[in-house]
């Protein structure tokens, strides 16, 4: 007795349905790896490990990128503040240039108002040196913009008389893309302006 044959087209319907079955599952299978992959790498970004004294693993979280951005916002105000206003007959240039590389025409227009002024020709012409002792600055957050305010206390020393000053300048901070050296924290100063300055009592003069 002869085996009837099979529909043929019957056949090529099973083998379709089990090609389709086949490429749904590896398609699912490759989704579920990926996202996998994926969430790992975003909780091993976001995450440090070290192990405890039992031997268990103790999660450590890394510092916030707000944290991140304060710390750099500090140094950049602080490489600002020194090129700006630490100088003298021999550096001033090259500081100057560098410090006009961490803000916008708001640190330019003041630069040139204090050349107009006369400011850079008396530390020539005094040979003036120009020392920053401390500064302090603070950061501001509203509404995803950034300001500061920064405290420089500076002397100036004449030769014999050495005066002390105080300067609370003030300004805001954007994101711009680092530039190194010349801007290596890849912050930009925006409308910067010297608020107040005053003469303070020098500790260390003597009578």
């Amino acid at each position: 007795m002869k085996t009837p044959y099979r529909n043929i087209y019957g056949i090529l319907k099973l083998n379709r349905l089990i090609v389709l079955a086949v490429i749904v599952c590896a398609f699912l299978s490759s989704s579920f790896s990926l996202w996998m992959a994926f969430t790992t790498n975003k909780n091993a970004v976001n995450s440090a490990f070290a192990i405890n004294t039992d031997g268990s693993v103790i999660p450590l979280k890394l510092v916030s990128q707000k944290e991140n951005f304060a710390v750099e916002a500090l140094a950049h105000l602080e490489q600002f503040h020194n090129y700006f206003y630490n100088i003298d007959a021999s550096n001033y240039e090259r500081n100057l240039k560098k410090a006009l590389w961490l803000g916008n025409s708001s640190v330019d227009n003041l630069y040139r108002q204090k050349k107009a002024d006369g400011v850079y020709n008396r530390l020539l012409q005094y040979s003036l040196v120009q020392k920053v002792l401390r500064m302090d600055s603070n950061l501001n957050e509203e509404n995803g913009k950034y300001s500061f305010t920064t405290t420089t206390i500076f002397e100036i020393n004449r030769g014999v008389i050495t005066d002390t000053y105080e300067l609370i300048s003030k300004g805001n901070l954007i994101m711009v893309d680092r530039n190194f050296p010349n801007n290596p924290h890849g912050l930009l100063i925006t409308d910067y302006f010297e608020n107040t300055l005053k003469k303070i009592q020098n500790e260390n003069r003597k009578k």
